[in-house]
């Protein structure tokens, strides 16, 4: 099959061991052009010679096959850089094409093939030649001249002599240097710019003068010395004068002073001399006031970089000049670990607490140095994407925290090309405190073992933390560090003594909520959020504080006071208006200072008291007599209920939408089937799971793993619950998450009944529900909210009677009278006369009265 003809422009040519091959380019336009290989077809050269693999020792390395070589420098000579066209004949299955190629533009060139046969560089695969192809024939035809001729591989003797003695491995180099020294070579090479100035300038000063020479290093046998003219140091005036450049490697070595030479550098790129004519310095277009300034440190950051506060109130993330922080070899092997960086990075923790017992709270000087331009991720590159980075020099006191850092073997120096400017201000101060770190054997450089943190994180571990709740209460005030602010009143601490991380509340206090991602969408921010949590922020972030712990919540967070030189944050955060006195407090020996704190705010009107108007009892006392009970029905269908007697519900309005997005759902899966048992449980995460009574999949969330056999998750449109294995878990597509539809089912109770305590009754009453209710339509209204879910009243959807009065009736629960005086209209005790009917609970009389406990139930008086 013969292709349209293409014109390309060659770049190289390659000859693989049995056929030849060029690799052709065209023109570029608006980037790189695509590489196209062209192997050319019906003839045949000799194979390169190719060195054995180092990892193979017992191959041995294979010659040239005659003439080979020959043929590729045929090649390269007529053709590298030269425009060709070629056609292509042959495209195999695996993309391999094969044509022929002309010299030039069209195909009245020279044949590249007809001139390596005519050469006798080439041979004619005469298996594939077909009688009625005219080009075929020619090759032959050219064949059979050059055998006559006896040209190329066709002369006597084979070409045996064409076969290169090639050698990869010299065994003495400096011999060999030796003997071509002042020999020409081929290849050719440019003179640098300003290299014959430099040339003359040293000559007319050093040439067949006395000098002396202090000879400094001799790496790799190369000499290395500083030549002292009567007038001065010629290596300092080169730089001065803009003819040299330092050299990284060689400066460790320099005895008279590395920063003299910098200083020469230094002067020749502000004047802009020669070799720096060009130049432009990192920090050229930056202000002064931003190039230098002093700041207030904040937050360390791993332990390369430091959130400073300036004086303006902005923030301002700067990184370490020219330094790395430790880092972990190779992958992190426990997948089923979180990795912490902080703490499973070795000396990570060192490096962090170095600096931020050193800065952190103090004004700091910072002198930029450049800046990083940011970097973008690809398909294609393993490099991260990173911001734009400020990176400068750190000093307090005088001592350059890099430099410390660095002396502590706590953080190492990168290395840069010869070409980039990119670098710290001291960057010879950094190479020599890593060489004292290195010689010392001090930090990362240690050949003893490294040290391990075993820090237990038990925030949200409800278990693990009731366990530590008597410790930290008998323990009084115990020390801690804060490791990060959620808001203004909930924050993570480090308890060194106890190496545990643990998630504190404030007491005492009800602070503005800010923005939360919920199941529902997301929560919007109450006003001054943001406020309270850069003021607590600013106050107690990664500082040393003492806490006093009084109890927990059911999610496993710690409750009490903090206090940071002698502050009780807290009452600081009422004192500036940030937070309200939450009633909790009254039992607290602060609250008269919270009390009093909340009062001063008040009177200010400030911030979330800016809007405040004090209520008149009179009018609250009206409100709460004319308030009656709302009746405000709404069809839900009902999918669960559970044995406490609290149900799961689903509106009908969002039906619709749930039933095509689990079909949708439903139908991406079936096209593209999860791998099974790719997916790694995580208790909280949302995921997708095959319920096992039908085999179809639902959104579902993890509630706990015990092991990967045993998951146990709430399927969370529909309430009920399962313990499966990780196999029949999968990832939720992003399409089908709960922002695209919140979950449906929602928990409720009802109200105005009695759960009943025995076990056998309850599990009657329970039984009833899910006979009369479970999965139908019901019509529900909202009573009052409650500890765990809203209390509500439930119809049945066609004769509209009330499901808990039914129960009432039949004698299954007894009524839950409420103290609200508008509720207690609704609930009115003339349903005693249908429970005295002695029906169920009551079929043995009124017990109400009694001490019966056998019965499980027991009037409170």
């Amino acid at each position: 099959m013969l292709f349209p003809t293409s014109y390309h422009r060659l770049i190289k040519t390659k000859l693989p061991c049995s056929r030849c091959a060029i690799i052709v380019r065209g023109q570029p336009r608006g980037g790189p052009p695509p590489e196209r290989q062209i192997n050319l077809s019906n003839i045949r050269t000799g194979a390169l010679a190719r060195r054995a693999p180092q990892s193979q020792p017992d191959q041995k390395d294979t010659p040239d096959e005659p003439y080979a070589f020959q043929a590729r420098e045929f090649l390269r000579k007529m053709l590298i850089g030269k425009e060709v066209c070629f056609t292509v004949e042959v495209k195999t299955a695996l993309g391999r094409e094969y044509g022929m190629v002309y010299l030039g533009r069209d195909t009245t060139g020279e044949n590249i093939a007809e001139s390596l046969v005519n050469e006798g560089l080439a041979t004619v695969r005469r298996e594939g030649i077909r009688g009625n192809n005219p080009d075929q024939a020619r090759l032959c035809d050219l064949e059979d001249q050059a055998k006559a001729s006896k040209k190329g591989m066709w002369t006597e003797g084979g070409g045996t002599n064409t076969i290169r003695d090639l050698k990869y491995i010299i065994e003495n180099p400096r011999n060999f240097v030796d003997s071509m020294h002042q020999k020409p070579a081929d290849g050719t090479e440019s003179p640098e710019p300003f290299a014959a100035e430099a040339k003359f300038f040293t000559e007319s000063r050093l040439l067949q003068r006395d000098v002396q020479i202090i000879l400094e290093s001799c790496p790799n046998q190369v000499i290395l010395g500083t030549v002292l003219h009567p007038n001065g140091n010629i290596t300092e005036l080169l730089l001065k004068e803009g003819f040299a450049r330092c050299v990284d490697w060689s400066m460790a070595v320099y005895t008279q002073g590395a920063e003299k030479l910098r200083a020469g550098e230094k002067s020749a790129k502000e004047r802009k001399v020669r070799i720096w004519k060009d130049y432009v310095a990192p920090t050229a277009n930056m202000d002064q006031k931003d190039r230098q300034f002093v700041a207030k440190v904040m937050q360390v950051v791993n332990a390369d970089a430091v959130v400073v506060k300036l004086n303006s109130g902005e923030y301002k993330t700067i990184h370490l000049s020219s330094i790395r922080p430790p880092r972990i070899e190779g992958e992190n092997k426990d997948k089923d670990k979180r990795f912490r960086p902080i703490y499973d990075i070795p000396y990570m923790f060192e490096a962090r607490e170095f600096m931020r017992k050193k800065i952190i709270g103090k004004k700091v000087n910072v002198t930029v140095d450049y800046i990083r331009a940011a970097t973008s991720s690809s398909e294609t590159s393993t490099i991260p994407a990173f911001a734009e980075r400020t990176c400068a020099t750190v000093t307090i006191g005088g001592i350059n925290i890099a430099e410390a850092l660095v002396s502590k073997g706590f953080a190492t120096v990168i290395r840069y090309r010869q070409d980039d400017d990119q670098r710290s201000s001291h960057y010879d101060e950094l190479l020599a405190a890593e060489a004292r770190a290195i010689k010392n054997g001090k930090g990362l450089h240690s050949k003893k073992e490294v040290p391990i943190h075993r820090v237990a994180d038990i925030s949200g571990e409800t278990q693990k933390a009731k366990q530590f709740l008597p410790f930290l209460q008998r323990a009084g005030r115990s020390e801690a560090v804060v490791e990060y602010v959620f808001s203004g009143s909930r924050l993570k601490l480090y308890m060194p003594k106890e190496t545990c991380l643990i998630t504190f509340l404030l007491a005492g206090i009800e602070c503005p909520r800010g923005s939360r991602n919920m199941p529902g969408g997301m929560q919007v921010a109450e006003p001054f959020s943001d406020e309270a949590m850069a003021f607590t922020k600013e106050l107690v972030l990664q500082r040393e504080v003492e806490v006093e712990v009084e109890s927990m919540d059911k999610a496993g967070n710690f409750i009490g006071w903090l206090h940071i030189e002698g502050v009780n944050l807290s009452v600081a955060l009422v004192e500036n208006a940030l937070s309200k006195v939450h009633f909790t407090a009254e039992r607290s020996s602060y609250y008269k200072t919270l009390v009093s704190g909340e009062e001063a705010s008040r009177l200010r009107k400030d911030k979330i008291w800016a809007n405040y108007e004090e209520k008149k009892v009179e009018e609250v006392v009206h409100v709460m007599e004319e308030k009656e009970r709302t009746a405000n029905y709404r069809a839900v269908y009902v999918t669960e209920i559970t044995d406490t007697m609290h149900f799961y519900t689903q509106d009908v309005e969002t039906g619709t939408q749930l039933e095509n997005l689990m079909e949708t759902m439903r139908a991406e899966i079936a096209a593209q089937p999860p791998v099974e048992g790719s997916y790694a449980a995580r208790r909280g995460d949302y995921c997708i799971a095959n319920f096992s009574a039908d085999g179809e999949w639902y959104r579902a969330r993890v509630e706990k793993v015990q092991s990967p056999a045993k998951v146990h998750v709430f399927y969370i449109d529909y309430g009920n619950r399962e313990i499966v294995p990780s196999t029949r878990l999968a990832v939720i597509p992003p399409a089908f998450s709960t922002r695209t539809l919140a979950a449906q089912a929602t928990e409720y109770t009802f109200a105005y009944i009695q759960v009943p305590q025995d076990e056998d009754v309850r599990a009657d009453v329970v039984d009833n529900l899910v006979r009369d209710i479970q999965n139908t339509q019901c019509l529900l209204n909202v009573e009052h909210s409650g500890v765990t879910c809203p209390h509500v009243t439930l119809q049945f959807a066609d004769s509209k009677d009330d499901v808990g009065l039914s129960l009432v009736k039949e004698g299954m629960v007894m009524v839950d009278a409420r103290k609200e005086k508008h509720l207690q209209k609704m609930r009115s005790w003339s349903f005693l006369s249908h429970v005295l009917s002695q029906l169920n609970i009551w079929r043995y009389g009124d017990f109400r009265d009694d001490d019966a406990d056998e019965f499980g139930y027991k009037l409170k008086k």
